[in-house]
């Protein structure tokens, strides 16, 4: 089989006028960036507001494995299905970051023949969305750090600034900095950090702003230091926020891009799914859902973290209601859950796989708490046995969900027929979502609801500064605001060694954080990676251009 990078240059792709023109968007509401790409203007945005919603998808996965589950991919290669079956779809995707795709993870544009295009423009540069976000982001820091060295007016406190700068790459050295050194004229020195640009909660609050005023009122609501007498200082009292929607602007507008099969996809934006929401902007998945009679969005890492804030935090906001979720998960998965290590999980193996199928019933019984049809995809592997497949399909009857094997990796569209069909008539079904708990819930029970009701946990403990830090927020507002718990990925619990379904474990809330602007309070089960590092042997070493100028080695 071709590598990714080949299959997408391969790709015969429709000019983005015909692919704008298929969702009904005229010539001049959109801004082309070259013949593939396209920003989906401010008046197309309002004038399709009237248009009726249509059934909204949610695809989440099991709890990630290093054997990959292929979210993305069958998010992509739903969407291409629906057309198969004569349905009017649109994908509504993450933007990707170039520090996964010069790290270990490689892009995020899915895989074989279920891809977007143009794929290299996508995982690199893109339409400059990221670029934006971190000149508005460091634009911040710097007018922080000049208000400090210009007099300090505001009498922020050094020692208590809240912002840290970011860059979109994975650059260990520079997580923790001193700054300002070098003499009076080059500012007052302090301790700093930089994180990395979708850790940043400027790319939070770009994905939750409906509009450009709204993106205003958010930025200047972020908390952005202390007062020596303790007092907040907010984006706002800085002067920044006006300067820093300037920026943004442009990047507010939705990407239009189109997969292999030319079905239209918007990707904007890409926040984490710790630290953050872990979904696409509002404005995307909204402007998707008046274009089509499906929008397929995806959400970041497992149920427990990128679907559960996707529910609790995006859809909130956005009174958005889905119709139904999609839940990935893999034999392979299930087998490592199962305790059989990554370069054993070709071989046939049963009783590992039973033993790791509770993972999957966890994350099943949790989505049906809002309410929703959840639909199992069963991502195929090519060393899949019809043995494990016909033993999963056994377990998803038991659990009460439907599912479908899906081939979408290999077979593109084709291979995932099944489940759109399955997916279409789940959205017909009748959907009673409702968050898990209500806003006016007390922020300690909104933790503990999550922590009981998703992760399986006996309770939760708090350190010292992070009930400090958290009666503090409460203090400021937070009390009104939904949670947003940042813990290990690859367990239900925060000890990313628990695999299956942990049980008798109590969560550990380190330290908190508040994303006043975004309208979330973040509270931290663990240390939390916001600045990742290169490994080893990084992606970077693989990507290169070839004698006749063509990129190889990205995936």
């Amino acid at each position: 089989m071709l590598t990714d990078i080949e299959i997408a240059q391969a790709a015969k792709m429709k000019n983005i006028r015909d692919i704008a023109s298929d969702l009904g968007i005229i010539e001049d509401e959109i801004m082309p960036i070259g013949h593939y790409k396209a920003k989906i203007t401010d008046r197309a945005v309002e004038r399709v507001k009237a248009n009726k919603d249509g059934k909204l998808i949610l695809v989440t996965a099991v709890n990630p494995t290093p054997a990959g589950e292929g979210k993305t991919t069958v998010s992509i290669g739903l969407g291409e299905a629906m057309a198969k079956i004569g349905k009017k779809a649109v994908v509504a995707l993450r933007e990707p970051s170039l520090g996964p795709v010069f790290g270990i993870k490689g892009g995020a544009a899915g895989g074989g023949y279920s891809q977007v295009v143009p794929m290299e423009d996508i995982n690199l540069h893109f339409t400059g969305d990221m670029h934006a976000i971190t000149s508005a982001n460091n634009l911040m820091c710097a007018m922080l750090d000049n208000s400090i060295q210009q007099g300090n007016e505001l009498n922020i406190d050094p020692r208590q600034v809240l912002i840290k700068r970011c860059l979109d790459m994975n650059d260990r050295a520079l997580r923790n900095i001193v700054c300002s050194l070098g003499g009076k004229l080059n500012g007052v020195p302090r301790e700093d950090h930089f994180i990395i640009t979708v850790a940043s909660e400027v790319m939070a609050i770009l994905c939750l702003s409906e509009d450009v005023f709204d993106l205003k009122r958010r930025l200047g609501n972020i908390l952005v230091a202390y007062t020596y007498d303790g007092k907040p200082v907010y984006c706002r009292d800085i002067k920044a926020n006006g300067s820093m929607t300037v920026l943004l602007k442009d990047a507010l507008k939705p990407n239009l891009i189109q997969t292999l099969e030319n079905t239209p996809v918007i990707m904007h934006g890409g926040p984490f799914a710790n630290i953050a929401h872990g979904c696409n902007s509002i404005r995307a998945t909204k402007t998707a859902l008046k274009l089509a009679d499906y929008t397929i969005t995806e959400a970041g890492f497992g149920s427990d973290l990128g679907a559960e804030k996707f529910l609790d935090i995006k859809c909130r906001f956005a009174n958005l209601k889905p119709n139904c979720i999609v839940l990935v998960a893999t034999v392979r998965s299930m087998k490592y859950n199962g305790g059989v290590p990554k370069d054993e999980l070709k071989e046939e193996n049963l009783e590992a796989l039973k033993k790791g199928s509770v993972n999957l019933g966890a994350h099943i019984e949790n989505l049906k708490k809002y309410g929703v049809p959840v639909v199992v995809a069963i991502n195929h592997f090519y060393a899949d046995t019809q043995s494990e497949i016909d033993f999963v399909e056994s377990f998803c009857r038991e659990k009460g969900a439907d599912f479908a094997v899906t081939k979408c990796f290999a077979e593109g569209g084709n291979g995932g027929t099944e489940l759109a069909n399955k997916v279409v008539e789940a959205c017909e079904k009748e959907s009673n979502f409702k968050p898990l708990y209500p806003d006016d819930m007390p922020v300690y029970e909104k933790i503990e609801t999550i922590a009981r009701e998703i992760y399986g946990a006996d309770g939760v403990d708090y350190t010292k500064e992070a009930k400090a830090a958290i009666d503090g927020f409460i203090k400021l507002g937070a009390d009104k605001m939904p949670v947003c718990i940042a813990k290990t990925q690859y367990s239900l619990s925060d000890n990313a060694k628990l695999l299956g379904r942990p049980k008798n474990f109590r969560i550990t809330i380190q330290s908190a954080s508040l994303s006043n602007g975004a309208g979330f309070l973040v509270c931290l089960a663990g240390s939390i990676m916001t600045m990742p590092g290169l490994s080893k042997s990084p992606a970077a070493f693989n990507i290169d251009i070839d004698d006749e100028g063509r990129t190889v080695g990205l995936f």
